[in-house]
């Protein structure tokens, strides 16, 4: 029998909240269907849990509506149903420190700063963004919170061009740190993360890492829906990188191009959409090799699998699943493994759209058996199975559903 310590709300589905929140303002279905732009129909079907509730466009249009955030529907963070995913979040509350900690005297003492080695941080933060991509959670969590107090102390002790190296290895951390609490459903702790990523690649000098990570910062807008901001930010990086030669800039274009991407189509333009796509794909091409510059990857594979993650954004499941054919046959089995675990993901997604029970149940077992926790603390995935469950009950189904906190 799995471990589990869930609270009442967390099996609690998103239309539930959808309509809890509805019944705060004391609006009617009628008025959130004429506030959101949703039929009366839709509202109902969303509430009653008879129509899946998992798309970000949908999820920011209720919520702007009601305004709320988006994790008052979703119910982020979950609490761990198993011994896994409960290791995995066993650090948040000390990397939440260590953020809060950010730009205060450090203070460490005599062992501390003379135990302050570079070439030593530079490989912990490689060991942990590493086991962060390949969805290793609760090892990640062991490293962090040391690990970023390191940092802190080595931003203290150093000066000059040594000091500007340890921002940049601090900016790293933060990033892992910002993916680990987003990955985990803590959004607010993940915000704090990348300001303090922001605040770090600032002081480091270098423009391009300057300019990777207001990625992030683009980001953090566009999962609240103020897409206006977040393709601002988008745009000048783009002219900060200028028309790009060496891989890094390539790359670097390229990432921004995907996110432009996807802030088009959470914000319904599909054209602009699919011409950010386009041009990331020549990017790739142009780049020739799949990187992992600034901690962000990028190449012809992500390239690849955001065609069929944008698709599914937009609820467009025949183009996701008919472009997840080529992608998974040619998906290198060893690359990253939080990167093929989400593709699977969306593929099950895309799947469920199209009609395709079977198919969408079997990409998330694909996925759960590539990074478990990371799946099963996946908020579009426990919505989904849940909207699976209620319509058609099966064995396998109910036991994933119990995996990911759906019954």
């Amino acid at each position: 029998m799995p471990y589990r310590t869930d609270t009442p709300q967390d099996h609690e589905s998103n239309g539930q909240r959808l309509a809890a929140l509805r019944k705060r303002r004391r609006w009617t279905q009628s008025k959130l269907a004429q506030e959101s732009g949703y039929s009366l129909a839709a509202v109902k079907h969303f509430e009653q849990g008879r129509r899946s509730l998992d798309r970000g466009s949908v999820i920011l249009t209720f919520a702007r509506a009601l305004d709320a955030h988006p994790t008052e529907i979703t119910g982020q963070p979950f609490t761990p149903g198993d011994r896994a995913a409960q290791d995995a979040t066993a650090s948040v509350a000390a990397v939440r420190r260590a953020l809060l900690r950010h730009g205060r005297p450090a203070r460490p003492d005599d062992a501390e700063a003379a135990a302050v080695d570079l070439a030593e941080l530079r490989v912990r933060v490689a060991e942990a963004n590493r086991l962060r991509q390949g969805a290793a959670l609760a090892r990640t969590a062991e490293l962090l919170p040391p690990l970023l107090r390191d940092l802190q102390v080595a931003v203290e002790v150093c000066d000059g061009p040594a000091r500007r190296a340890v921002y940049d290895l601090l900016a790293s951390g933060y990033e892992c740190a910002m993916q680990y609490l987003y990955k985990l459903g803590h959004s607010s702790d993940a915000t704090l993360a990348t300001e303090r990523v922001v605040w770090a690649a600032d002081l480091t000098e270098d423009p391009l890492r300057r300019t990777a990570a207001r990625w992030y910062e683009a980001g953090e807008y566009l999962a609240i829906g103020e897409h206006h901001d977040a393709a601002d930010i988008i745009d000048q990086a783009l002219i900060d990188i200028g028309t790009p030669r060496e891989p890094e800039a390539l790359s670097l274009a390229g990432a921004f191009h995907l996110k432009a991407a996807l802030n088009a189509a959470r914000g319904g333009d599909d054209t602009a959409a699919r011409k950010h796509l386009g041009r990331a794909q020549e990017r790739a091409d142009e780049l020739g090799e799949d990187r992992n510059d600034y901690q962000l990857q990028f190449g012809p594979t992500n390239a690849a699998i955001w065609s069929v993650s944008l698709p599914v954004e937009m609820g467009r499941g025949r183009d996701a699943v008919r472009a997840a054919e080529q992608v998974t046959a040619d998906l290198p089995e060893d690359y990253a493994p939080e990167r093929r675990s989400h593709h699977f993901i969306d593929v099950g997604r895309g799947h469920w759209y199209n009609g395709q029970r079977e198919q969408a149940l079997h990409a998330f077992l694909t996925a759960e058996a590539i990074a478990p926790s990371a799946t099963r603390m996946n908020a579009g995935v426990r919505e989904t199975v849940r909207t699976m469950i209620r319509t058609q009950r099966q064995g396998t189904l109910v036991e994933l559903g119990m995996r990911v906190g759906a019954l």
